[in-house]
């Protein structure tokens, strides 16, 4: 039997692994999380995960090997040296920016050069929003690896249907070092994954996203809607703070997941809350991804409006959950 069936398993069992002994070591101690006004949890915790996740993640993707994986393989690294330092000491927003455009743009630029310019331009904004989205978004229990399991998860079963068996091993390899992680991270998290694995995982998202979509995997809109859990919540918190004035790469705790943990739901049904929610999402991508062009575009406007109906009953709950709030520390 080939190796590289293997791969998702191995990624899962040295993640897992490798974790384990950060924890037992002391060594996950290195980076970590100290909270603050801002943060959803409530004494420090070592944000030392990420190391496991890339190991895994090389594990498996080193055993299926196939040549278009280098180059997001390598990007991946770069940016996880980067934020892994943005972990250790803090970097400025300008350098770690530059290090995230300076990777999309290789990325773009190698994956679109018969395109226009226009198009890989508009592609490398749309790899570094997707890479810092997925930082915003990982700011609860077990969230950020939900997404990275069901996101890519559904990535690989979209490439097995179209026949493309190395790029469903690559996406389900992530999936598996998701899995890993998970098991230390659902709540009670004892560890994060930190920069050093959310902004890799974001960026993986973009990168096998758009490698597929040039591969006739998928159509153009699969692989975000495959991920519009965390690309509407991230992108409409944003623009609304944005439109506020405020400073948009600041730390807060204004999206709505965090919303719906500080409401009540806690960590552990927000998690199960929003997998259901990327479970319902990856389902219906896939169906829509064999439908004509009339059905695909109708599944992105009745999940556009969801999302929009969901987000509005979450910002009247939220002003009913201030008032009241506001109320009891008065009396």
């Amino acid at each position: 039997m080939n190796s590289a069936l293997f791969a998702p398993l191995l990624a899962f069992v040295v993640t897992w692994a490798t974790i384990a002994g950060l924890l037992h070591s002391g060594l996950a101690r290195l980076a970590m999380d100290d909270p603050n006004h801002r943060s959803l949890h409530s004494s420090a915790i070592p944000r030392t995960g990420g190391i496991a996740l890339l190991a895994g993640l090389l594990t498996g993707w080193l055993t299926i090997h196939p040549d278009w994986l280098w180059l997001p393989m390598g990007l991946g690294l770069i940016l996880a040296g980067v934020s892994f330092l943005d972990d250790l000491a803090g970097l400025a927003v300008r350098w770690r920016l530059l290090a995230h455009l300076a990777c999309a743009a290789v990325l773009a630029a190698v994956g679109l050069g018969d395109y226009p310019l226009w198009v890989a331009v508009v592609a490398t904004l749309a790899i570094v929003w997707m890479s810092n989205l997925y930082n915003f978004m990982d700011g609860s229990d077990g969230l950020a690896g939900g997404m990275a399991l069901f996101g890519f998860g559904f990535l690989g079963v979209a490439a097995f249907l179209a026949g493309d068996a190395d790029f469903a091993l690559a996406a389900w390899s992530v999936a598996a070092t998701a899995a890993g992680f998970l098991l230390f991270n659902f709540h009670p998290a004892r560890i994060f994954m930190g920069d050093a694995g959310s902004i890799p995982l974001g960026f993986f998202a973009a990168a096998l996203g758009l490698l597929g979509w040039q591969r006739g995997l998928w159509p153009w809109w699969f692989a975000p809607l495959a991920f519009s859990p965390f690309v509407a919540d991230a992108s409409i918190t944003l623009a609304k703070r944005g439109l506020r004035g405020e400073k948009v790469w600041q730390a807060h705790r204004e999206h709505y997941y965090q919303r719906l943990v500080q409401m009540g739901l806690g960590h552990r049904t927000t998690a199960l809350f929003e997998y259901a929610l990327m479970l319902a999402v990856g389902a219906s991508a896939l169906w829509g991804r064999s439908q004509e062009a009339l059905p695909q575009y109708g599944l992105l406007a009745a999940w556009a409006i969801v999302y929009g109906l969901a987000m509005r009953r979450i910002d009247i709950e939220w002003q009913r959950h201030i008032y009241t709030d506001k109320n009891e520390n008065q009396a």
